[in-house]
């Protein structure tokens, strides 16, 4: 199946049609990668996506393939190659045998439904960690399992726990629990700090809202109130359960999070359109 979602796409700057997209480019050797979101064909929290990619670059000890103005203009021109009202981009450096090449291309977007925000999603623990968790580097053996796994259990997104029994991240999102109006998360070394999670840490501090950066047991699960993720897709969207475990969904201070960062996000486009990070 060809991941480019779309008739054309960005190989090393160039302007390429589809036809021609090879999935080995993203799959085989190294690959550091983005996902953003488009909305309006501009890209949300633009800058922040690439001070990502050069820290993860860095920790690979990789070299950059595009500089941010490039990657830019690529966007750009993709976006109007194709006007897609509401979409995922993805940004690939690709290390395969000295051979190196950057792509920007269109994914399948996979959204929560208006329902998933109301009612809640299921999601199921998986007993697994990255092994770079700061960098966000394609690992296709553990997502292919994760994926697996939810079919089966047919949940919405994989919870991960390290070999200590501690709830790290998510395998697309990073997780908050929510107890006596104190969010509670995982320690910024644990995990791939997700950019929508620092918009939403941040939007904490500017509103009084009270979080504590531990790590939790997965055999306490029980002892919170409410659960929630946070992601490029899924914005800030509610569990309403985590294996046989059941959680409150219509929670005030969760549906304030989403908001909130809705309007942030839409103030980075703006940002974006005028070169302002």
């Amino acid at each position: 199946m060809n991941e480019c979602f779309g008739k054309k796409f960005i190989l090393n700057g160039n302007l390429e049609s589809a036809d021609i997209f090879d999935n080995s480019l993203v799959y085989e050797g190294d690959s550091i990668y983005e996902v953003i979101r488009m909305i309006k064909g501009s890209p949300v929290f633009f800058y922040d996506h690439m001070d990502r990619l050069e820290t993860s670059v860095r920790l690979q000890k990789k070299k950059m393939l595009a500089d941010t103005e490039t990657l830019k203009k690529n966007i750009t021109s993709l976006s109007k190659s194709e006007k897609k009202k509401e979409i995922n981009l993805k940004i690939v450096f690709n290390y395969n045998k000295g051979e190196d090449n950057y792509l920007v291309y269109f994914i399948e977007p996979i959204y929560p439904s208006m329902e998933q925000y109301r009612n809640g999603v299921k999601g199921i623990l998986f007993y697994a960690e990255r092994k770079d968790p700061e960098s966000k580097v394609i690992n296709h053996k553990l997502r292919s399992s994760i994926f697996h796994k939810l079919i089966l259990e047919a949940g919405y997104e994989a919870i991960l726990v390290n070999e200590n029994g501690v709830i790290t991240e998510g395998s697309r999102s990073n997780i908050f629990f929510l107890k006596d109006n104190t969010l509670y998360t995982a320690p910024d070394n644990m995990i791939l700090n997700g950019i929508t999670r620092k918009h939403v840490l941040d939007i904490c501090v500017e509103n009084n809202i009270p979080v504590k950066m531990v790590s939790l047991k997965a055999a306490n699960l029980s002892d919170y109130e409410a659960v929630f993720m946070t992601g490029t897709s899924p914005m800030v969207l509610p569990f309403n359960s985590i294996d046989d475990k059941r959680f409150k969904v219509r929670v005030p201070l969760i549906e304030k999070l989403r908001e909130l960062y809705i309007a942030r996000a839409e103030e980075s486009i703006a940002g974006f359109r005028i070169g302002k990070s």
